[in-house]
């Protein structure tokens, strides 16, 4: 499950402004979590297409 870039504009107000040297977008975050979500593997079972999984663990840490 992904979602789209329509469906990201509507929550982007929520989520916390990107600051600093930040490489992976707020949609590519959300979408590497539904995949663990959906999928129930841990965070270094997460495809590389989503980015570093350590990057995508620490962002949805925060």
């Amino acid at each position: 499950m992904e979602i789209s870039k329509a469906q990201f504009k509507i929550i982007e107000p929520l989520l916390p402004v990107q600051r600093g040297n930040v490489k992976i977008p707020n949609i590519q975050v959300i979408n590497a979590i539904l995949y663990i979500a959906e999928h129930g593997c841990e965070w270094r079972g997460l495809p590389e297409n989503f980015g570093k999984w350590y990057s995508i663990y620490m962002r949805a840490n925060r």
